[in-house]
C-alpha cells in the first residue's frame, strides 16, 4: 500500500525541501543522458517524424532539423541554469510559477502533462503498429483468422496497451532499473541507426545536394513554420531529465545530460535525414508515414537484416513510453505536493520511493485516451493530428520556461556578459522563435479551412486540439486556487536575483 507525503503547508519551497528527503538520489550523468535520450525517442522520431516533415518541406528535411535545434539548444541552457539553482520535480511548472506568475506556471505544468498524455496515447498505438509490422515480416499476417493491419488503430492500440502497462510497472520499480533498461535499448537502437543510415549514405541512388541544408529554399513560410514545429516535437523530451532533478546526485549532471542528449539527437537526425533522402524519394518518404523506417530497411537489406530497423523502432517506442511516464508522474507529484492537484499524486511507494500511484494513474488516463482516439481510423492520421498539436503546446511551454530563466538571471548581463548571453539572451531568442512559428502555424490552421470536420487534415480540428489542451487547465487552476486554497497561487511571483 502506498504511503502519502503530506504537504507541510509552508509553501512551494518548503515542499521542495521535503521532497529531497523522501525521493532517493539514485541516478548519475549516464542515467540522466539515457532518460533524456529515451524521452526524445530518436528512433521513433526518425521512423515516423521525418516522413511527416518531408511531406511539408520536401527535400529540406536536414535544414529544418538544424534550424529547430538552435532555439531548443538555447532554451536548454535556461533549463540547465534554473536546475542548478533549484532542482525540483516540478521543473518548469515550479520555476515559471515562482519567477513569472503562478497562473503561467500552472499552465506550463498542465500543457506539459496533457501533451505527454497525448504522446503516450498515440505512442501506444505506434508500438502496436511496430509489433504488427514485425510479425508481418516474420510472415505472421493473421491471428485466429483476423488479418493483422499495421495501420489499424484498433489492432495497434489493443496490442500497445499491454506494452504501456508493462513499461509503467518498470517505472514504479524505480529510476535505477528504468534507466538501466533504457541504456540497453538505446545501445541497440543507435547501433542499428548508425549502421543502416551510414550504409544508406553510400548505397542510395538519389543525387546528393547541398541545397538540402539551405532553409531559404523551403517552399513557403507556412511550410517552414509547420516543419519547425514538427522538428521541435522531434527534439521534445530532453527536459525530462530535469523532472528527476531531485533524484540526480549532482544537479549539474542533469544539465549535462539534457545537452548531451540534444547534441546526439541533432547528429542522428542529420545523418538519418540525409540517408533517407539518398535512398528514398520525397513521395516514398511522405507516403509511408508510420512505416517509414521499416520501408527504409527493406530498401537497403533483405530479411532478416531488414527487420532490424523495425525492432529498433519498437524498442524506441517502448523506451519512450516509459521515459514519458517517469517525468510526468513526478511533475504531477510536485503539483499535488503544492495542493494544486489532489493528494493521490503525492503517494510514494513505501519501498522504491517512487510516485507509484501517480505513475499508474497517468498510465490509465493515457490508455483511456488511446481508446478514445480510435475514432481516427488510421495510425498515420492519428500521428499527424497528435504531433502537430503537441508541437504547438511544446513551443508554448518551452518559451515560457526560457523567459523565466531570462528574467531570473538578468543580473548576469551586468556582471558576466558571457554567462548572460547563455542564460538570458539565448533563451529569449529561442523563446521568440518558438512563439513566432507556433503562432504562425496556429493561424495557418485557422485560415486553411472554412468549416469544422473531425479529420486530421481539417485546419480547425488541428487548431482545436491544442486549444483544448491549454483551455482544459483553466477550470482546474481556478478550482485549485479558490477551493483547494493552494499555497502555490498565494505565494506570488519571485523575480529576485539569486
Amino acid at each position: 500500500m502506498a504511503s502519502t507525503v503530506k504537504d507541510p503547508g509552508t509553501g512551494p519551497r518548503a515542499a521542495a525541501q521535503t521532497s529531497s528527503l523522501t525521493m532517493r538520489k539514485s541516478i548519475g550523468l549516464v542515467d540522466g543522458v539515457a532518460i533524456a535520450a529515451s524521452s526524445t525517442a530518436a528512433t521513433s522520431s526518425i521512423g515516423i517524424g521525418l516522413g511527416l516533415i518531408a511531406g511539408v518541406v520536401g527535400l529540406h528535411l536536414p535544414a529544418v532539423m538544424l534550424l529547430a535545434f538552435l532555439p531548443v539548444l538555447a532554451i536548454a541552457g535556461g533549463y540547465g541554469r534554473l536546475n542548478r539553482v533549484e532542482p525540483d520535480a516540478g521543473s518548469s511548472y515550479r520555476w515559471v510559477g515562482r519567477i513569472l506568475s503562478p497562473w503561467l506556471g500552472f499552465l506550463t505544468g498542465w500543457v506539459n502533462t496533457v501533451g505527454t498524455v497525448v504522446f503516450m496515447a498515440y505512442t501506444t498505438t505506434v508500438t502496436g503498429s511496430a509489433i504488427i509490422q514485425l510479425l508481418g515480416q516474420a510472415t505472421v499476417r493473421s491471428v485466429a483468422g483476423l488479418r493483422l493491419d499495421p495501420d489499424s488503430t484498433l489492432q495497434c492500440t489493443l496490442l500497445g496497451l499491454v506494452v504501456l502497462f508493462a513499461a509503467a510497472l518498470v517505472a514504479v520499480r524505480g529510476l535505477d532499473l528504468a534507466a538501466r533498461l533504457q541504456k540497453y535499448l538505446l545501445v541497440f537502437e543507435y547501433g542499428v541507426l548508425l549502421a543502416f543510415c551510414g550504409y544508406g549514405l553510400f548505397a542510395g541512388d538519389q543525387p546528393f545536394s547541398l541545397q538540402w541544408y539551405n532553409p531559404f529554399d523551403i517552399p513557403s513560410a507556412s511550410a517552414l513554420a509547420q516543419g519547425m514545429v514538427l522538428a521541435v516535437f522531434c527534439y521534445w523530451g530532453f527536459e525530462s531529465v530535469f523532472s528527476v532533478g531531485e533524484e540526480v546526485r549532482d544537479p549539474r549532471d542533469a544539465s549535462r545530460g539534457g545537452v548531451i542528449a540534444l547534441v546526439v539527437m541533432l547528429l542522428l537526425f542529420l545523418l538519418a535525414g540525409t540517408a533517407f533522402q539518398r535512398v528514398l524519394t520525397p513521395h516514398e518518404l511522405a507516403d509511408n508515414g508510420a512505416q517509414g523506417l521499416a520501408y527504409f530497411g527493406t530498401r537497403l537489406a533483405h530479411q532478416p537484416l531488414a527487420a532490424l530497423p523495425l525492432i529498433a523502432l519498437m524498442f524506441s517506442a517502448v523506451a519512450s513510453l516509459q521515459a514519458a511516464v517517469i517525468p510526468t508522474a513526478r511533475g504531477l507529484y510536485a503539483m499535488g505536493r503544492d495542493r494544486v492537484l489532489g493528494p493521490v499524486w503525492t503517494r510514494l511507494h513505501p519501498r522504491h520511493s517512487t510516485p507509484a500511484a501517480g505513475t499508474l494513474l497517468i498510465t490509465a488516463i493515457s490508455a483511456a485516451l488511446a481508446v478514445l482516439s480510435l475514432v481516427i481510423p488510421t495510425v498515420s492520421d492519428l500521428i499527424s493530428a497528435a504531433v502537430n498539436a503537441i508541437g504547438i503546446v511544446v513551443a508554448l511551454y518551452y518559451a515560457l520556461t526560457a523567459i523565466a530563466a531570462a528574467v531570473h538571471f538578468r543580473h548576469l548581463l551586468r556582471g558576466s556578459p558571457l554567462e548572460g548571453l547563455r542564460a538570458v539572451v539565448g533563451p529569449v531568442l529561442g523563446a521568440l522563435v518558438l512563439l513566432t512559428v507556433g503562432g504562425y502555424l496556429a493561424w495557418s490552421f485557422y485560415d486553411s479551412a472554412d468549416h469544422f470536420e473531425l479529420a486530421a487534415d481539417n485546419g480547425w480540428f488541428e487548431l482545436l486540439v491544442p486549444v483544448l489542451m491549454v483551455g482544459s487547465g483553466l477550470p482546474v487552476a481556478v478550482w485549485a486556487h479558490r477551493r483547494r486554497h493552494s499555497p502555490y497561487f498565494s505565494a506570488g511571483p519571485d523575480r529576485a536575483d539569486p
